[in-house]
């Protein structure tokens, strides 16, 4: 393989899509051939690793649905508000959108009106490093509130009380996201007991 790609990549975490080929001057049939000897993976239609690369699923799944955005159980690990990395990633998508058939099955997926998605949007980096978006604690807090029937309660109050203890809580943007996503209740009564 031609050091270019290896390089380029390797800033990557060995991670290239086929625009960024072609931005390198690599044809469609070069990338194929190096398929076909082993020295490239196909993860996803776009998306080639060097071979035997450790896959970040985050990122790769966030490449493959660039509408979608890390929530709920993902969130938590991602804000440092769960010890437990999660079985299965959870994403939001807008109500407007679909998610890909293929990855159906690859996830847990809650959808929300559009004018809601994108409230409280940031990104976290993996445990590989790789950048991700995902919602903010607050955010997620509330998120898990309204999703409490498909949630485990161990869950829930080990991310609520692990909220309350962190030192970069934002307790007025959670009163302002709890009266939007109208969990509000819930809130107060969590916060005034672990406060």
């Amino acid at each position: 393989m031609e050091k270019k790609i290896e390089d380029f990549a390797k800033r990557n975490n060995n991670i290239i899509r086929t625009s960024q080929f072609l931005q390198l001057g690599i044809s469609k049939p070069t990338i194929a051939k190096y398929v076909r000897s082993g020295e490239l993976e196909r993860l996803a239609h776009g998306i080639y690793a060097i071979t035997d690369t450790v896959i970040d699923d985050m990122f790769i799944f966030s490449l493959k649905c660039k509408h979608s955005i890390f929530s709920h159980e993902s969130a938590l690990f991602l804000n440092n508000l769960s010890e437990r990395t999660p079985f299965r990633l959870t994403v939001t998508i807008p109500s407007n959108k679909m998610l890909p058939l293929a990855m159906r099955n690859t996830c847990d997926c809650f959808y929300i009106k559009p004018k809601l998605f994108t409230i409280g949007v940031i990104e976290k980096k993996t445990t590989f490093g790789n950048l991700v978006r995902c919602y903010n604690a607050e955010r997620t807090i509330c998120d898990i509130l309204r999703s409490r029937s498909r949630i485990d309660e161990e869950t829930v109050v080990a991310a609520i009380k692990n909220y309350a203890r962190s030192k970069a809580k934002d307790l007025f943007r959670l009163y302002e996201y709890s009266k939007t996503f109208k969990v509000s209740a819930q809130v107060r009564k969590y916060m005034e007991v672990l406060l």
